[in-house]
């Protein structure tokens, strides 16, 4: 398939499919609380690194740590909302 065929059929999308746009939607509420409190984010996930580190608690991020969530969960959730506007 060719490069113009390719972008012909993105643009003639006649909008979002409605499950594309749900996960989307999902992805917003994950960027906004690892923007908001990534400490949620590990503590939800800190369960499985139980059968391969001895004290899942010591792996918890530093306050520098967490600042580098809170970036990315910026970057994430304007690449998210670029692409629900581009959905909608």
């Amino acid at each position: 398939m060719s490069h113009d065929a390719v972008v012909q059929a993105a643009t003639d999308s006649d909008g979002g499919s409605p499950v594309f746009v749900l996960v989307l939607c999902f992805f917003l509420v994950m960027g906004a609380i690892q923007v908001i409190r990534p400490q949620l984010l590990w503590k939800a996930n800190a369960r499985l690194q139980k059968g391969w580190v001895k004290n899942p608690q010591a792996t918890e991020p530093t306050s520098r740590g967490y600042a580098m969530n809170r970036a990315v969960g910026v970057i994430f959730l304007g690449l998210v909302i670029w692409m629900l506007v581009q959905q909608l």
